[in-house]
């Protein structure tokens, strides 16, 4: 397998692609240039892993390099692997629930998730529901397991999508709603909220006592 390929730059394209793709869909996808995406293309082109036309990228999935480089990635993908890998597939989508909390506070309150079960909540637009099944289906994306690292998707006809840090994430107001539905694992998280956004929530933290 060829070091020199395996990088960054083909990885981020493996992720990516679509079956039937474009240099320029890939390059608005990913949001960089035109001009670096098809440098990387046409280097995977050679090593067989697309076949170009005048305006198509065609993927061959049985492609050798391609199949390890899909492996590679299954052995290398931790938690921060699943956050960033949405951002590559060029759907609409946010995080939800105790991921909205976890994006609010800046990661600074993160409620019983551990790498034996971490569940990552996710809605996604219901017009982007087959690219997402493709995507997870060729990717090995793991989707509603009850072990290890998984996307929980909720998939909705339309939503309301904020932004964190240029993160999509429920809105602040219905991240709150949330976690005062909750908020006996929440009230740590909404004294951060009241303190990071200056928000009136009535609440306090509450110290516990104990007697000798």
């Amino acid at each position: 397998m060829d070091i020199d390929a395996i990088n960054p730059y083909c990885m981020k394209i493996i992720l990516a692609v679509r079956k039937e793709d474009s240099i320029n869909a890939l390059a608005r996808r990913m949001r960089v240039s035109y001009g670096w995406v098809y440098k990387w293309v046409h280097i995977l082109a050679e090593k067989g892993v697309f076949t170009l036309t005048r305006m198509k990228t065609i993927l061959h999935e049985s492609n050798p390099f391609y199949k390890k480089t899909i492996s590679y990635l299954k052995t290398i993908a931790d938690v921060q692997f699943y956050y960033e890998a949405l951002s590559l597939l060029g759907i609409s989508y946010c995080f939800t629930q105790t991921d909205a909390v976890f994006v609010w506070t800046k990661g600074g309150y993160n409620i019983a998730r551990n790498k034996l079960f971490y569940p990552i909540f996710v809605k996604i637009k219901k017009k982007d529901e087959k690219i997402f099944e493709e995507y997870a289906k060729r990717l090995h994306l793991p989707v509603n397991h009850k072990q290890g690292i998984s996307y929980h998707v909720v998939f909705e006809e339309d939503f309301q999508i904020s932004f964190c840090e240029g993160v999509p994430v429920d809105p602040l107001e219905n991240t709150i709603s949330f976690m005062e539905k909750y908020i006996y694992n929440f009230q740590p998280a909404l004294e951060m909220i009241q303190d990071m956004y200056q928000k009136k929530l009535k609440v306090k933290y509450k110290e516990v006592v104990t007697r000798d």
